[in-house]
């Protein structure tokens, strides 16, 4: 069960502290208490948690609730979906729509996986090809790297490299973590490092490696634009393409269509397409390439997001000035406990919140790392209530249809 986090120095925190304290029986019970609530803080840095709503009971070790909050921008609805990682019916997976490059929206991700639970993931190329930005893992594979930090569609975070994914590990705990992408092709003792894998951005003059799992979405917009803007001219390019180790086809055209399994892609852009312009059909390519990650454990599941929150204290220079729908992951300081939070926003009963207030309101509900994800009109949080065979929307998206995604968290129990 969530609880208040001990009293910290500031301002901001101090006055939070001070009102879960007078809520305390609020937030074990969900019932009102009948006492006053403290007054925000005059220079607009004071929260008040009005109402923490009652766990509503769903799947084995996994429990939803809805809370309000009050700042000076107005009232804020939102919605919490927390998880036992350690109860052992539990499991937790990326969602997709079966490719990288695809989208689909959250419950039809969530009920094709046969889900109990789900959230949106990451900020992806809209518009484009739909792929994400960082990196992803699933089922322990590895579908993807990060593409350069600066086309990663999304607000700025500061110091937030698009390699940091939110994931758990095979012992069932989550964390926060950053995913290096280490790759290299080797053909008659010629070395030619990949600076990435099914990513919709190569970098100025790499070589980028597309698999299987890419989909049918066209490769062509992976070299164009440069490293920090996505709208100037394409690059010379060369494509070869790799069957069973062996070159079969070479193109100066990035293609299209689906990769048949056995068969892999290099896509190279100015320097990288002069290297690969160095092999013929028919030469023998041994190819290689890995997600490194920083802590040096292996995940499970991975999913790119900023950390907007690392033990329990918000990160430096958050954005607070634009409030908006939000999404976010977190998770407790030992790792056993999953936060999926959504926030309502642009709305008549909901303004949303900014990086800063989503991170100090859950930092003060026992969240101890937390990275937001793709927030706005992609914000979706579903849970499938007791008796029910298929997952509902449980926060208010502020566009009339559901957005298509590329990817999610998904939460599993068994019987």
């Amino acid at each position: 069960m969530i609880t208040g986090r001990p009293q910290r120095t500031g301002r901001r925190r101090s006055t939070v502290a001070i009102v879960l304290a007078v809520l305390a029986p609020l937030l074990v019970t969900g019932t009102a208490t009948g006492q006053p609530t403290p007054t925000p803080e005059p220079d607009g840095l004071g929260r008040i948690l009005d109402i923490l709503g009652p766990e509503q009971p769903g799947a084995s070790g996994v429990t939803r609730r809805d809370f309000t909050t009050t700042e000076d921008g107005g009232r804020v609805e939102g919605h919490l979906v927390e998880v036992d990682l350690t109860h052992p019916a539990v499991s937790t997976d990326l969602l997709t729509p079966g490719s990288v490059a695809a989208s689909a929206t959250v419950p039809r991700m969530a009920d094709g996986a046969g889900a109990v639970a789900g959230i949106n993931g990451d900020f992806f190329d809209l518009g484009g090809t739909s792929a994400p930005a960082g990196p992803a893992i699933m089922d322990g594979r590895t579908l993807k790297s990060a593409v350069p930090v600066h086309r990663r569609l999304a607000p700025p975070v500061s110091g937030a490299s698009t390699e940091f994914v939110f994931g758990v590990g095979p012992e069932g705990l989550g964390r926060i973590d950053r995913l290096r992408f280490e790759g290299a092709a080797r053909s008659d003792g010629a070395v030619l490092p990949l600076a990435g894998l099914n990513q919709y951005a190569i970098p100025v003059g790499g070589i980028g490696l597309f698999s299987s799992d890419w989909g049918s979405a066209s490769r062509a917009g992976s070299v164009c634009g440069s490293n920090d803007d996505p709208d100037t001219g394409c690059s010379p390019a060369r494509e070869v393409v790799v069957r069973d180790g062996e070159v079969t086809s070479m193109s100066g055209t990035p293609g299209s269509g689906r990769i048949a399994p056995g068969t892999q892609v290099l896509v190279g852009r100015d320097g990288g397409a002069r290297e690969l312009a160095t092999l013929q059909v028919g030469d023998d390519v041994a190819i290689s390439s890995q997600l490194v990650a920083r802590s040096g454990q292996p995940l499970q599941f991975a999913i790119g997001g900023s950390p907007i929150l690392r033990d329990g204290a918000p990160t430096a220079d958050l954005d607070d000035s634009e409030r908006a729908p939000r999404s976010a992951a977190g998770v407790s300081a030992d790792g056993g406990r999953m936060y999926l939070v959504a926030i309502d926003g642009r709305q008549s009963d909901s303004v949303g919140l900014t990086l800063e207030e989503l991170a100090t309101l859950l930092g003060e509900l026992s969240v101890d790392d937390l990275v937001n994800l793709d927030g706005g009109g992609s914000s979706t949080l579903v849970h499938r209530e007791p008796g029910q065979s298929q997952v509902s929307v449980i926060n208010d998206p502020s566009v009339s249809s559901l957005r298509l995604v590329p990817n999610g968290i998904g939460v599993f129990t068994e019987p």
